[in-house]
């Protein structure tokens, strides 16, 4: 059984050198529109709530906190993953947000943020499955497929990793966003979903039983910000991030939306 306090284990607030950010030492931008690009398919983080139709979640409240902190002005749309990095780096967008992973091959794309959460990735199956339970049993179910976003490093390369290694195996199932191939999950097209403890607590508490969570933690990834690169607003969201860091803000927004949160309650 997933339960919450596994969950929240692999959700750890990463660990940094004693800081104190005082909000007046904090940058002021003079009230500047900022335009936040995000997917709202990647719950708790960013979402739609199903009850009100509002678009709500962790990184909603983060984002309008540094907002507040840095007096700009806050506009949020929304874009597939697929296309979001790219568009950011042309500058479409100031910051992308959707839990995504620093990888170093992205940074040639794009600057991140300092990291503001650290999450495991994990196996998101079906409530029935009984047909293997970890990693490797899994590489041995010849018959099961799994359902990936492409670009979706580092679980895109977990999936091969947890086969054979071969990027063309067709028991790899591509979607355009998350939120399809957790759908695909459920109505059996896939078998297994990559996901991370942020994902995965979102889904499972959802679900009614319906989706867990198999086998131990697969990897460790940090989430950032990111932004066209040489952008102006790296400095002022990473000091806003210290901040949130060092006053107990981001643990309250874990304790909010990780804990007491329900999804479709």
């Amino acid at each position: 059984m997933f339960s919450r306090r596994t969950l929240l284990a692999g959700l750890t607030a990463l660990v940094l050198a004693p800081l104190s950010v005082a909000a007046a030492d904090l940058p002021d931008l003079g009230g500047r529109s900022v335009v936040v690009v995000t997917e709202n398919a990647y719950p708790p983080l960013q979402f739609v709530d199903p009850k009100s139709g509002k678009a709500i979640g962790w990184e909603y409240d983060a984002m309008e906190e540094i907002a507040k902190r840095l007096n700009f002005k806050l506009e949020i749309q929304n874009t597939s993953w697929d296309a979001m990095i790219q568009s950011v780096s042309d500058g479409q967008y100031d910051i992308g947000m959707t839990g995504i992973t620093i990888k170093d091959e992205r940074k040639a794309k794009v600057d991140f943020s300092d990291p503001y959460m650290r999450s495991q990735q994990f196996m998101l199956v079906r409530g029935d499955e009984s047909r293997f339970t970890d990693a490797k049993t899994f590489g041995a179910f010849a018959d099961g497929l799994v359902g990936a976003q492409p670009g979706t490093s580092p679980f895109y390369t977990a999936v091969y990793e947890m086969l054979d290694g071969n990027e063309q195996n067709p028991r790899v199932k591509l979607f355009e966003t998350f939120g399809a191939t957790v759908q695909a999950l459920k109505a059996g097209d896939v078998d297994v979903v990559l996901t991370d403890s942020v994902a995965a607590k979102g889904y499972v508490d959802s679900s009614a039983g319906a989706l867990k969570v198999v086998g131990g933690p697969l990897g460790t990834e940090d989430f950032g910000f990111i932004f066209k690169k040489g952008s102006d607003l790296v400095a002022p969201v990473n000091a806003a991030i210290a901040a949130l860091k060092a006053d107990g803000t981001l643990d309250k927004l874990n304790q909010k939306w990780f804990v007491d949160y329900k999804m479709g309650e």
